[in-house]
């Protein structure tokens, strides 16, 4: 029989660290700012508070080694690359934040409230989709000047992948409510589910979320449903989404784009998104051919600029990254990066493999970061990385808190 999910009792005595978490994930939908000040301001609350001996035990662990391997392997690239010193010192900086990985997992296997960080996260998520409806109605509601159709905040990219992340993640509580006859509080989750989803079909999704969010739930039903079960919905999954297909003009346009620019970019090498995205990626592989082991280095996707001369049409296109985030590896630091790319995601897959919540949220993270990284640099981008730290580092620390349980070892650090 499923475990009753509970949700902790907000007490005086909330650690400092726990509440600055628990801030970065709230102010993350809306924010670059915000949640860089409060990251900040966490390390400084943590760090007084780390055992040493400790932490250092927990780095035996692949999932907390993993990125500080791949941050040292940035630093190291930046020996042989030929880009100047400032522009390797840039590209380190996206590579950084893989570090809090190893200490979130050290707070949360100590703190009882990882689940505080995640209701933060969605209760922010449902107001910017509450907020998204509004200014698809209105946009002068919008809170920047520029902002797309229903995107208030950020851009369409960054908001498709929050809303599908929460519409996935509410899978898992739905599924339990309902096998624990809890129907009323089931029914309110289905609702903020659907209205994520709706609002990525009736207003606005990236093609990356059309491709991404099938694919999640497709992850889920393998993991949590019966065969039988899995017959039933997807069965109603595939009515639903013929339904949608015809009400709803966005999900038509937004999909018909993926054909319509592979042959713009194919018959008359227009630049489009798919086209471009084509482009990088071809000379990727050809500046990954030409230092195949260890990369150009730290910063060299400079490259592109300088590939892009006296070019016309995609090929003169200049890019800051080759929109995937494996050849994003391969062009720095060659089979070595993209080693240990591949290692961790593997490495935080194979972490999550059990059920309950916080398996379940982590290992949607990190299914969604890898598929969206096939078409986006998504692990090093601010927004998308950052959603991969705090779900790895706080529902890993979780799972290693429920492993040590189990295992009848006293959690070190108590709680009121």
């Amino acid at each position: 029989m499923a475990a009753k999910l509970i949700l902790p009792r907000i007490t005086s005595s909330v650690y400092p660290a726990d509440v600055l978490v628990i801030l970065v994930a709230a102010s993350l939908p809306w924010s670059t700012s915000l949640p860089a000040i409060f990251v900040g301001l966490w390390l400084l609350a943590l760090l007084p508070i780390i055992e040493i001996p400790a932490l250092g035990t927990l780095f035996r662990h692949p999932a907390c080694a993993l990125p500080v391997v791949l941050f040292t392997l940035a630093l190291l690239g930046m020996l042989w690359s030929n880009a100047p010193w400032n522009i390797r010192l840039y590209y380190v900086g996206p590579v950084a934040k893989l570090l809090a990985i190893p200490l979130l997992i050290y707070q949360f296997q100590r703190s009882q409230r990882g689940i505080w960080v995640f209701a933060a996260f969605l209760s922010s998520c449902v107001l910017l989709m509450i907020l998204s409806w509004i200014v698809a109605i209105d946009p002068r509601l919008a809170l920047k000047s520029d902002a797309a159709h229903g995107v208030p905040v950020k851009n369409y990219i960054d908001q498709s992948q929050e809303f599908t992340l929460c519409a996935v993640v509410l899978s898992y509580p739905i599924l339990l409510f309902l096998r624990q006859k809890r129907f009323q509080v089931a029914t309110w989750s289905i609702v903020i589910a659907a209205s994520f989803v709706a609002n990525m079909v009736f207003v606005t999704i990236s093609r990356t979320a059309l491709v991404t969010l099938p694919v999640l739930f497709g992850i889920f039903a393998v993991v949590y449903l019966t065969r039988r079960s899995m017959a039933y919905i997807f069965g109603a999954i595939f009515l639903i989404a013929v339904s949608l297909w015809f009400v709803s003009p966005s999900l038509r346009e937004r999909t018909a784009s993926l054909f319509s620019q592979y042959t713009s970019y194919e018959s008359a090498n227009a630049p489009t998104s798919v086209g471009l995205r084509l482009e990088f990626w071809k000379k990727s592989l050809q500046f990954f051919r030409e230092a195949p082991l260890v990369g150009h280095g730290t910063g060299a996707v400079s490259l592109f600029s300088q590939s892009a001369a006296g070019q016309t049409g995609p090929a003169s296109e200049v890019v800051a990254n080759p929109h995937n985030q494996t050849l994003y590896a391969a062009i720095q630091w060659g089979a070595a990066g993209v080693g240990a790319l591949l290692a961790l995601w593997l490495c935080h897959l194979l972490l999550f493999r059990g059920t309950g919540l916080a398996c379940w949220v982590g290992l949607a993270v990190v299914a969604q970061n890898m598929m969206s990284s096939l078409f986006n640099s998504h692990l090093f981008d601010f927004h998308e990385g950052w959603m991969y730290v705090l779900g790895v580092g706080v529902a890993g620390g979780m799972v290693l808190s429920q492993h040590a349980t189990r295992a009848g070892y006293n959690n070190p650090l108590e709680h009121t």
